[in-house]
């Protein structure tokens, strides 16, 4: 398979999460540093608690929201207020779109997007569970949001860009669906340096949330380029990074919290 084609990156990534929705494969095990979406995870290690969620937040959610395929916590950086729109980018079980719906209410909307028709499935089945009104999930791919121009105060997405073939374009939709004023907050695996061939082109390695990992540098430009102003990606809390040279894949990457916010006047 050549994964540099965007046509078979987005089917490996298809078939994988649509394999976790379906429960005919596993979500992911994370390190201190580590990747979400880990090819070696076992559903015993969840991540979301070490990853800055609450147990009472957590138990609220519906069973099987949280499928345990984050790197952060995109809701602590976010600060919703009540009656805000929100749209999460890749939104999978929908663990971050119902957590977001407790926060802005019922006069609240939240849109999650995914191109997975399982987990769109999945989602929708969780949200009726819970009677959540104010949460939907929407079929589509984050490079082209099926979502309205300058709709969503907020843009959130936990451990999805890197998953994308075209970083910039996911960035430049955000861009258009959000309000002037309106910011990201997302959760993501950065690349501590340009990746090697040898990681790049491993098909495991992308779904996996490390080969399609972009520098810190390339995301800034990305999010520049889009239009954000007061741009910030940063390590996830307590993540220390080293300059020493990487011995597994998953060392090359880390978890990073980025941050950027539409003009008012644009």
């Amino acid at each position: 398979m050549n994964t540099q084609d965007p046509s078979n990156i987005r089917k490996a990534v298809r078939d994988r999460y649509g394999a976790i929705a379906r429960g005919s494969a596993v979500g992911c095990a994370p390190s201190a540093e580590g990747p979400c979406c880990s090819p070696d995870a076992t559903e015993a290690d969840s991540p979301s608690l070490a990853l800055g969620y609450e147990g009472d937040e957590l138990s609220a959610l519906p069973p099987g929201a949280d499928l345990g395929l984050g790197c952060g916590n995109p809701g602590a950086i976010a600060s919703l207020e009540e009656g805000a729109t929100v749209v999460d980018l890749g939104s999978g079980g929908g663990i971050d779109c119902f957590l977001a719906g407790r926060q802005v209410g019922p006069h609240g909307r939240i849109i999650g997007v995914d191109m997975t028709p399982d987990m769109i499935e999945r989602a929708r089945s969780n949200a009726a569970a819970v009677h959540a009104a104010n949460v939907e999930f929407r079929l589509g791919e984050i490079e082209n949001l099926p979502v309205a121009d300058a709709s969503a105060d907020v843009v959130l997405s936990n451990c999805v860009i890197n998953l994308s073939p075209d970083q910039g374009r996911v960035y430049l939709e955000a861009f258009r669906v959000l309000k002037p004023g309106g910011r990201l907050a997302i959760s993501d695996m950065v690349a501590k340096t340009d990746l090697p061939a040898a990681i790049r082109e491993d098909v495991a390695l992308h779904t996996g949330c490390i080969a399609g990992a972009a520098t810190r540098e390339e995301i800034e430009r990305h999010l520049t380029k889009a239009g954000f102003e007061d741009v910030r990606v940063r390590p996830r809390d307590g993540i220390v990074l080293d300059e020493s040279t990487p011995t597994r894949p998953e060392d090359a990457v880390y978890s990073a919290m980025i941050e950027g916010r539409k003009p008012v006047t644009s």
